[in-house]
C-alpha cells in the first residue's frame, strides 16, 4: 500500500511559514517520541534555514523511556538541544521556556549590551499532523486557545499566542511531505495516527503494527490481548502475522458467521489500543535501526 497525504492547506502552510521566518527567533520542532525519526519532516531543515532550534520529543508518557534517552543522545550528537515532554499531562513542559532562553542567551546578551530591552521571544512551532502542537500551546499558555483534536489536520491557519510576558508562539498547521520515499515511514505515521484513516487500508496498517510489535514488544502485546498463539517464526511470512491478528480478533470477540475472524474489526481494536497507550510504553524505532 502506497501512503500519500498532502492536503492543499499544507502547501499553503509551508509558504506562510517561510514568509514568517524573518520574525522568528527560534524554531520549536515537535516530534512523536514513539517515532522520532519518522515524525521528522525532511523538508523542515530546508524551511527553517539554520534558525536556532529546540527539539521536543512529545508523547513521551507513551514511549519507551530507555529508547527516548537514546534519541536525545542522538540529537545531541547532531548539535541539537532536545527535551522529552508530554503536552497532554504537562510532563516537563514548564522547562521549555528555560531551554529557549538558554539557546538564545548570546543574542539576548548582545541586545542588553547595546542597551536594548529584549522583546518577547518569538517561537515557531512546527511538526507533522497530530503530533500535539496545539495541545502544547494550550498547556504553555495555561488556557484553551489553539484548536485541538485526536485526528490530523485540526489546525488550518496560523496564530500568534502569548506565553506569559516573555514568549510568543506561532502555531502552524501540521506539514507532511508530498511523497513518502520510504513506505515504512508512512506506515509508522499511520500507526500512530498522523495520517487520516480515510486514506488508509486499516488492515494493512494493523498488519504492519502487529509485525512491528511482534519484533519489539511480543511479551507486552501477548499479555494485553491474552494471546495463546506463539510468536511468528518468520516475520516476513504474512500467514504468520495474520495468525496473530486472528488470535487477537478471537480474544476480542471479532467473529462473524462460521467462526471466522473479522479482520477489519480486529484491526481497528489493535490500532486503538496502540494509540491509546494500552499496550504500555512503546517506541517503534531507535537510533540503532539506522546503523
Amino acid at each position: 500500500m502506497t501512503i500519500q497525504w498532502f492536503p492543499g492547506h499544507m502547501t499553503r502552510a509551508r509558504r506562510e511559514i517561510e514568509a514568517k521566518l524573518k520574525l522568528i527567533d527560534i524554531a520549536i520542532e515537535l516530534l512523536d517520541a514513539r517515532v522520532p525519526l519518522s515524525s521528522r519532516n525532511p523538508m523542515v531543515d530546508d524551511i527553517l534555514k539554520g534558525k536556532p532550534r529546540l527539539i521536543l520529543l512529545n508523547k513521551t508518557d507513551l514511549a519507551d523511556t530507555r529508547t527516548t534517552e537514546k534519541w536525545m543522545a542522538y540529537f545531541a550528537g547532531l548539535g541539537y538541544t532536545s527535551l522529552a515532554i508530554d503536552a497532554s499531562t504537562g510532563t516537563r513542559v514548564n522547562e521549555i521556556p528555560v531551554k529557549v532562553k538558554q539557546l538564545l542567551h548570546e543574542k539576548i546578551e548582545r541586545q542588553l549590551a547595546k542597551g536594548i530591552t529584549p522583546r518577547a521571544v518569538r517561537g515557531l512551532i512546527v511538526g507533522i499532523p497530530n503530533v500535539g502542537k496545539s495541545t502544547l500551546i494550550n498547556r504553555l499558555a495555561g488556557r484553551a486557545i489553539a484548536a485541538t483534536g485526536d485526528r490530523p489536520g485540526v489546525t488550518k491557519g496560523q496564530q500568534w499566542i502569548k506565553v506569559g510576558t516573555e514568549m510568543e508562539l506561532l502555531d502552524t498547521p501540521g506539514i507532511l511531505w508530498p511523497k513518502f520515499e520510504d513506505q515504512l515511514v508512512g506506515m509508522k505515521l499511520a500507526m500512530t495516527g498522523a495520517i487520516r484513516e480515510q486514506v488508509l487500508n486499516i488492515e494493512d496498517v494493523a498488519f504492519f503494527a502487529v509485525k512491528e510489535l511482534s519484533k519489539r514488544y511480543w511479551d507486552t502485546m501477548s499479555e494485553r490481548f491474552n494471546l495463546t498463539t506463539e510468536p511468528p517464526k518468520d516475520l516476513d511470512d504474512a500467514d504468520e502475522v495474520v495468525r496473530v491478528m486472528e488470535d487477537i480478533g478471537r480474544k476480542r470477540g471479532c467473529l462473524v458467521s462460521g467462526g471466522r475472524v473479522d479482520l477489519e474489526k480486529a484491526s481497528g481494536i489493535i490500532l486503538r489500543e496502540l494509540r491509546a497507550g494500552n499496550l504500555g510504553r512503546i517506541t517503534l524505532e531507535s537510533p540503532e535501526d539506522m546503523m
